[in-house]
């Protein structure tokens, strides 16, 4: 008989996931998997807030996460606050100190060169789980498995970028091909001439609807037995070894919970005591029709400047950055007008399709890695969040995880460099 934290398996006959993400989602979904009874609970639809925008990429190259600038020449560049791909503003760069600090830490060569494998260990798995999950789903026609494209513009910053793309092939088994101005050209006739090459992460997928690859993994759960409940969470506590989570919709009793509150974890953390270095980099899109007939058959990121371009259902989706603010304050417009400026250099981008961008958060940890696994001083709480940009990737492998060790299984991956407990002093 295994136990989860002092109690049996077997007494946990019930969870309630809280957010329905690509992560929640995911973990749901290996739970009822199991045999578990599952409640999930968001405010809004699955794969409706975070998880809804973005680059809608599967990213097997993903194997380093995004480190701190740390060298003058890119520090002085990100002050004037005018670049596509980070922006910030001053006092949410004080509210977040303490995280922006261990991130800077977590920055200097050593410390990343350690980081990087642990992060890694989790991309690695990325295409195969969410294969598993959208073949059970019936939703492979929402995949696309022919990669996307990083063009350069700099032949100095290009060759640097092919011989990081040659170490992560060696160290983590990365596909990737390097298309020369005539290559990209033949691929994408209707790029500028402005871009001297590509790298094409030729193992990584993109996803046409995001937002419908989560509602089909949601609908694959509920064919499981999983029940999905719409209702605004409020408050967590434990009475006598049970959960209740009230939520505006009632109060859902179970036996064990797990928070899948991307960046709404911090709110949550600090009602059962635990405070962790998550901050908040925001992100905005908009979708746009091809001017003059043109076409965009690959998603691709203009490394130089910082925004992504890909073909959605949609329409054609620009994603800018990183904005460094506070989860709730006002959008702000800059980034994506300067991307969209950017763009129309080298693609024939047509309209906007909507009257406003969306606007989302991502939560990132201090040290680059999530939070996955039992919370160190609540039996049969367990903690799933701080996947950064990629918890779209790494929601179906997060799911698969957290179901071996909710199951009493041995991991696929060594969880130790995800623990809370690295952040947890009690």
């Amino acid at each position: 008989m295994s136990s989860i934290h002092g109690r049996s398996i077997d007494d946990v006959q019930h969870t309630t996931v809280l957010g329905a993400g690509m992560v929640g989602v995911s973990i749901a979904y290996h739970l009822a998997l199991r045999g578990q009874r599952v409640t999930l609970v968001d405010r809004r639809a699955p794969g409706r807030e975070t998880s809804f925008g973005n680059a809608g990429l599967i990213q097997r190259e993903a194997v380093m996460p995004h480190p701190f600038p740390r060298d003058l020449a890119n520090m002085w560049r990100v002050l004037p606050n005018r670049s596509i791909d980070i922006r910030y503003r001053a006092g949410a760069m004080f509210a977040a100190a303490e995280p922006l600090l261990e991130y800077w830490r977590s920055s200097a060569p050593a410390r990343f060169a350690e980081i990087v494998p642990e992060y890694a260990s989790l991309i690695v798995h990325c295409t195969a789980e969410h294969e598993r999950m959208f073949t059970a789903a019936g939703a492979e026609s929402l995949i696309r498995r022919d990669g996307w494209f990083e063009v350069f513009r700099t032949s100095s910053v290009f060759e640097q970028a092919q011989a990081r793309a040659a170490d992560i092939h060696t160290r983590f088994g990365v596909e990737y091909a390097v298309l020369d101005q005539t290559a990209l050209a033949e691929a994408e006739p209707y790029l500028g001439q402005a871009l001297i090459g590509a790298i094409h992460w030729t193992n990584s997928w993109s996803v046409s609807d995001p937002g419908a690859l989560v509602q089909a993994y949601a609908t694959a759960f509920e064919a499981l037995g999983g029940q999905f409940v719409q209702a605004q969470a409020n408050d967590i506590d434990n009475e006598a070894g049970h959960w209740r989570l009230h939520t505006d919709q009632g109060t859902i009793d179970s036996d064990a919970v797990v928070l899948a509150t991307g960046p709404w974890s911090n709110q949550w953390l600090e009602r059962l005591g635990y405070e962790m270095p998550l901050f908040h980099m925001r992100g905005y899109h908009m979708h746009y029709s091809a001017a003059d007939g043109a076409t965009l058959d690959h998603a691709f990121l203009d490394h130089e400047k910082g925004y992504l371009l890909s073909p959605k259902r949609a329409g054609l989706r620009l994603t800018t950055g990183a904005e460094l603010n506070t989860l709730e304050a006002p959008p702000r417009t800059g980034q994506l007008e300067a991307a969209e400026a950017e763009v129309r250099t080298i693609f024939p981008l047509g309209e906007r399709r909507e009257a406003q961008p969306w606007k989302g958060a991502r939560p990132c940890m201090g040290d680059m890695k999530p939070v996955i696994g039992p919370a160190p001083r609540h039996d049969n709480l367990w903690l799933a969040f701080g996947h950064g940009h990629q918890g779209f990737t790494l929601g179906p492998i997060t799911g698969r995880l957290v179901g071996e060790m909710m199951a009493g299984e041995s991991p696929v991956v060594d969880m130790r460099p995800f623990r809370a407990e690295r952040f947890d002093a009690h």
